[in-house]
């Protein structure tokens, strides 16, 4: 039987991987420069996203702050109680969903055969409306994946007219845009190398006309900013050659715009329409998985492994204040004028975000991998084992009006659409494990 060309270059990736694995050996890997375009003729389009604001179109939501603000949203469900409907979703992923005019969108992967996948559901009622395989095979082998990871951790970003996302196969982050309202691929970029220690997690961030990406790993990380209609890389920055896993977070202080990301024991802002570094600060841990948080006028950051804290930056990088407390999985929230933030052990945690003063602290329940959301004046906050938390948004203690359970385990973040919580959801356990996205709402 003949190969394509598609099969010819996927034999060739995995060589050329295979052959650098084995030749790194047990060694830490030499730092690889990533390919910066030699030439770019993008130009940086300012464009209106302003009806985003109103949807839920990238990882925590259309500022990436994970606040809804102050709408009304259930705090009550079970398997019988307050579900709309529920959508098997084939695969596996701990990405959150994306939703934008009443469509929701989710990233998946299967093992058996390897493929990465893009689903989009309706959300008036869960139906199906497409679902991509963007790839097919090249997945890192299992002693360069966690346990506790998935080939699909990225959740998508949409403005409307195509969906973002990006993969790790082939050794290599490929970035893809998709069709909407079809599915159809529209392009695909390869970003560059990855090393993968644990797999990949960041997921996308819209700036105008740029979708932005963050890929650090151990052989060399990088930031990219990829045109959205084109899909050509407009520039690409290097970052430390270690490998962390936070997204990215677009952030404006005094008319200027941030790209703002922790890791490789540093915060760092850069100018998301060049790339250019403006500062960084030491500060939390040289790895980190939770997005940047901001309040008006202050950066706050946490993680991570093995290092651990809590740092405050003014939009200038000067720090403010710092604590050793860490949380390395989920982001931290700044919501109600308080810095709330839920560590891996299922702590919860108040801050004044002022002074770094501990307001108060709770033991909730179980491991966490999920990070925490507000609206309404309540925090939400999920984790392994089905449990979704919800208390009050308060300085005066921790004031409990919920634990509602649902599956059996919940890595991923919940998302918003209208007045209704979407959450991906495991039920079962190992090959009797079934994900399934779910809809909870006050029924009519």
């Amino acid at each position: 039987m003949g190969l394509n060309s598609s099969s010819v270059t996927r034999c060739v990736r995995t060589l050329t991987g295979l052959i650098l694995f084995a030749f790194a050996g047990c060694q830490r890997p030499d730092p690889v420069d990533p390919i910066t375009p030699q030439s770019s003729n993008v130009q940086f389009q300012e464009t209106d996203l302003t009806a985003l604001q109103t949807e839920w179109p990238q990882w925590r939501g259309p500022n990436q702050s994970g606040d809804a603000g102050q709408i009304s949203l259930p705090t009550t469900w079970s398997e019988t109680e307050n579900i709309i409907w529920t959508a098997d979703i084939r695969g596996r992923g701990h990405g959150s969903a994306a939703v934008v005019q009443d469509r929701i969108y989710l990233c998946t992967a299967t093992e058996h055969p390897q493929q990465q996948i893009v689903l989009a559901f309706n959300a008036q009622d869960g139906k199906p409306l497409w679902d991509q395989v963007v790839s097919e095979d090249g997945f890192p082998p299992s002693n360069q994946f966690h346990q506790k990871s998935s080939h699909a951790n990225g959740t998508p970003a949409c403005d409307g007219e195509r969906v973002y996302t990006a993969f790790l196969h082939h050794d290599a982050i490929t970035a893809y845009a998709l069709n909407a309202e079809s599915g159809e691929i529209i392009w695909t970029t390869e970003l560059g190398p990855f090393r993968s220690k644990f797999g990949y997690a960041p997921s996308p961030v819209l700036y105008h006309s740029y979708v932005i990406f963050a890929c650090d790993h151990q052989g060399g990380g990088y930031l990219a900013a990829v045109d959205t209609t084109t899909g050509e890389i407009a520039w690409r920055t290097q970052r430390p050659a270690v490998s962390t896993y936070s997204s990215p977070r677009i952030a404006s202080f005094d008319g200027k715009d941030h790209l703002l990301i922790s890791g490789g024991r540093k915060v760092s802002s850069y100018d998301p329409r060049t790339g250019e570094q403006r500062w960084e600060v030491e500060g939390t841990a040289e790895a980190t998985c939770g997005t940047v948080v901001v309040s008006a006028d202050t950066i706050f950051a946490s993680g991570g492994y093995p290092q651990k804290e809590t740092i405050a930056l003014s939009a200038k990088g000067q720090r403010v204040w710092a604590n050793r407390t860490k949380a390395y999985e989920p982001s931290l929230l700044f919501a109600e004028e308080l810095l709330f933030g839920v560590d891996d052990n299922g702590i919860a945690y108040c801050w004044d975000p002022r002074s770094g003063t501990e307001l108060w602290k709770s033991r909730l329940g179980g491991n966490v991998s999920a990070s925490p959301f507000a609206a309404g004046g309540r925090v939400y906050s999920s984790n392994l084992n089905g449990e979704t938390y919800v208390f009050e948004a308060s300085s005066s203690g921790y004031k409990q009006i919920a634990v509602n359970q649902l599956g059996s385990d919940s890595y991923a973040s919940p998302a918003v659409w209208k007045q209704n919580l979407i959450l991906r959801v495991g039920f079962g356990q190992g090959p009797y494990r079934q994900e399934k996205l779910v809809c909870i709402g006050m029924p009519d």
